[in-house]
């Protein structure tokens, strides 16, 4: 068996296997409805960290004090923040009877450490509920609260979000952060409908205060600064506590990153909170990502030697269609369909940069929260 032959057989196996990885791991989700749920009548705290955000919270705040809910609290934590955070939440804090304000001050023992102040904010809330959003982010409807909160039962405890980031035109850049967090939506929201709920977002994550306590906060991962928000769900979610929320009027937005290297910084933070989820976890996200990069590596081997190009043409082309088709229906639901007509260029773009990231975060250790 020549070199090619060998190339050839694993490509076939390759398709075969990321065409099953779309259609019955992703299409769990892409081809589900969101069933309508019905109002809860629950007392709920929005926590929401600030550290330096005092621009991002003016235009925040107006977005959360007006939604279309009966009972909720807002706590606004302003971790050890160096210019005027503190001065614009005391503002609303004043026109607002049901804000209430967490002043953290910097302790040596957790300097610099986002869960700190999440923990205090989160202690000093009143309600059993707890649905957290950043500050550079902004519910897209008034009814935020009303639609994340309508997932919680009594069995269900966690809900997770969806997270966007604005849309900037004619900026490729602005592209290829979407997609990267369309992906990313998708295989959360996909392993949540299977019942291995791995992960959610900080930008819009709601869960029981019972499910913090439960698990002592955040102290099994306190050392790693980041992941208060994915590694905290890698811990408690389960099959029978997690539920997701997907409709529209549910999304919240963030201001995203405008040049390569600040999203590049991002991305770091991200991706090292990884190497400390569950091994199951682990395995299925690094056996997606492998079996991803050989169906491109592979084909772009195979194809320019025309080596039984008919049939690699078309392993190649069915696979790019169920791909189309799968996240078509994705982009559809989290209202991201404007990247699907470059989406291939993007994808082989991810992959590259992501293998990229994980060089260099095993050379050296990514900036955290300040």
């Amino acid at each position: 068996m020549s070199v090619l032959d060998f190339i050839y057989y694993a490509f076939i196996g390759v398709v075969c296997i990321q065409v099953i990885i779309y259609i019955i791991l992703f299409g769990s989700f892409s081809f589900s409805k969101q069933k309508k749920q019905s109002v809860k009548k629950i007392a709920v705290s929005v926590i929401i960290c600030a550290k330096n955000e005092a621009k991002n919270l003016k235009t925040l705040l107006p977005s959360i004090v007006t939604q279309e809910y009966s009972d909720f609290e807002i706590v606004l934590i302003n971790d050890a923040s160096n210019d005027r955070t503190l001065k614009v939440m005391e503002t609303f804090k004043k026109k607002y009877d049901n804000i209430k304000i967490v002043d953290v001050k910097n302790v040596e023992a957790f300097w610099g450490n986002k869960k700190y102040a999440l923990t205090l904010g989160i202690k000093a809330s009143k309600n059993d509920y707890l649905l957290f959003t950043d500050a550079d982010c902004k519910p897209v409807s008034k009814y935020w609260i009303k639609e994340m909160t309508a997932h919680f039962s009594n069995k269900k405890t966690i809900v997770l979000g969806y997270g966007a980031y604005s849309k900037i035109k004619n900026s490729l850049l602005n592209k290829l952060v979407r997609f990267e967090t369309l992906v990313t939506a998708i295989q959360y929201f996909s392993f949540a409908k299977l019942g291995i709920p791995y992960m959610g977002v900080g930008r819009n994550l709601a869960y029981a205060k019972k499910e913090f306590f439960d698990a002592n906060g955040f102290i099994n991962h306190i050392q790693v600064r980041s992941g208060d928000d994915d590694l905290f769900i890698n811990q408690v979610a389960s099959k029978t506590n997690t539920a997701i929320c997907y409709s529209k009027n549910s999304f919240t937005k963030s201001v995203p990153k405008t040049t390569f290297k600040d999203w590049f910084k991002q991305k770091r933070r991200h991706v090292s909170t990884a190497k400390h989820y569950r091994l199951m976890h682990k395995l299925l996200l690094g056996f997606i990502y492998t079996s991803t990069l050989l169906f491109w590596v592979l084909a772009l081997i195979l194809l320019p030697t025309l080596f039984n190009w008919v049939i690699v043409v078309a392993l190649f082309l069915s696979r790019i269609i169920v791909q189309y088709l799968v996240y078509g229906f994705s982009a559809r639901k989290l209202d991201e369909k404007d990247i699907l007509w470059i989406l291939p260029f993007l994808e082989v773009f991810l992959i590259f940069t992501q293998f990229v990231i994980f060089m260099n975060n095993l050379i050296s250790k990514p900036n955290h929260w300040k």
